[in-house]
């Protein structure tokens, strides 16, 4: 199955609230992320997080659509290549 390289942008509001719901969705998918980056903003309150990811598009769909799930946050990805299978 094709897998390709994707690039994950989260943005947590209010990440003290939600960042452990966040962190048991990471856990899930974390044999597909390849790099992870996570950014404070504490003026605001919120986590700027990019994951750098290796699946394929149901798996990416999956993740996406359970951090959606989650109340204050944001999901955007860019899928960059195709992987070889």
């Amino acid at each position: 199955m094709k897998r390709d390289i994707c690039v994950v942008g989260v943005l947590v509001d209010e990440r003290s609230c939600h960042a452990p719901e966040v962190q048991e969705v990471f856990t899930k998918y974390g044999s597909h992320i390849l790099c992870r980056n996570g950014i404070p903003d504490p003026g605001r309150e919120r986590g700027i997080i990019t994951l750098t990811m290796q699946a394929r598009e149901d798996e990416r769909g999956s993740l996406e659509k359970e951090l959606s799930s989650i109340e204050g946050v944001t999901v955007r990805s860019l899928c960059l290549s195709e992987a070889i299978e």
